[in-house]
Parts: structure tokens; sequence; C-alpha cells
């Protein structure tokens, strides 16, 4: 009899490191995306308010408060990242988990505007994509929700079926820039 074992989407492909740059996986935890329905988002942003301390974000933006990061995912949704959602949000917004589904990596380090610039058809230049933006895009051929989460630091989310081709992609434009030297 086959035996199953779960493994994270990147398992055994990352860390990687090129040139002062590392790629590597992360778990955010549980990940639920929400969408509050028609006429409801004033009671839902109370709620959201008082159980987990932040609003919903502005579109390319997030938000976030100790344990609770909420990512913008695309016109009247929110991807809601390292907590369960309050039972109470269910009333007002749709709620749908996603914790499985996709596939979470961080990319640190020197020049890597220059490295998703190849790769991304959005300017991510830290003069055009602040410190907490977020954007749905592409990465290569893939869709994508990339976030800066710091100067030299990006969240980039992919379908979880995408994982090894999101590593081999990045990985291939990692070593191109570090052979520019």
């Amino acid at each position: 009899m086959v035996e199953l074992v779960a493994m994270s989407p990147c398992a055994g492909i990352l860390p990687k490191s090129v040139g002062g740059v590392t790629l590597m996986e992360v778990d955010l935890g549980r990940m639920t995306s929400i969408a509050p329905f028609a006429g409801q988002q004033a009671a839902f942003s109370q709620i959201m308010r008082d159980a987990h301390g932040v609003d919903f974000p502005a579109p390319n933006s997030t938000a976030q408060s100790d344990a609770t990061r909420v990512l913008w995912f695309g016109r009247g949704m929110a991807l809601l990242v390292g907590v369960s959602p309050d039972a109470r949000l269910a009333q007002y917004a749709a709620l749908t988990d996603q914790t499985d589904g996709w596939a979470a990596v961080s990319i640190t380090g020197d020049r890597i505007e220059d490295i998703l610039a190849r790769l991304v058809p959005v300017d991510l230049r830290s003069s055009a994509f602040a410190q907490g933006q977020t954007c749905r895009t592409l990465v290569g051929h893939m869709t994508a929700s990339i976030t800066r989460t710091d100067k030299d630091a990006f969240l980039i989310l992919v379908f979880r079926s995408m994982a090894t081709t999101l590593v081999d992609e990045l990985h291939e434009a990692m070593e191109a820039v570090a052979a520019r030297g």
C-alpha cells in the first residue's frame, strides 16, 4: 500500500542562494480568501477590526497587526494570512480556506528588483512599489501575488502546482543577474 506523506510545495527545491540573493520557502500558516458580500462591508469591517485588529486593505496594499496579515488579492477580495478567520465573518463575507493551494516564497538580498524585472511586468522599484504594497500580476507566465515586505525583500505567492516552475525561473534570473556582476 502506498503511504502518502505531506510535503510543502517547495520541499526539496529550496532554499537557493546566488550572488547575495536568497530564495526560500515561507510557511504563512492558515490562508483564507475573504470577499465581503454586497452591502455588508461596514459590518464586515467592524468585525475585522474587533477580531483581528486590521481593516480590509485598499487596492494594492496590505494591513497587518500582531499575528495577522491581510493582503489585497483582487477587486473586493483579500487574503487573510496567519490566523483562522473569526467565525462571525462568515455572516458578512465568503470565506474560503486557501492554505494548501498556494506556494509562498521569499526573495531577499541585493539586486532583487533587477531579478524580478526579468519576469514581472510591473515596476517593482522601491520608488514605485513601497514596503507593504502588493499586486496581482504575472511572474513569467504564472499568475502571482507579489508583496514588498522590506526594502530588499518580496513575498511571492503562486498556485501550488507552479512551485517548481517559479523556483526554476527565479533561480535562472538570479544566476543571470549575478553573472552580470
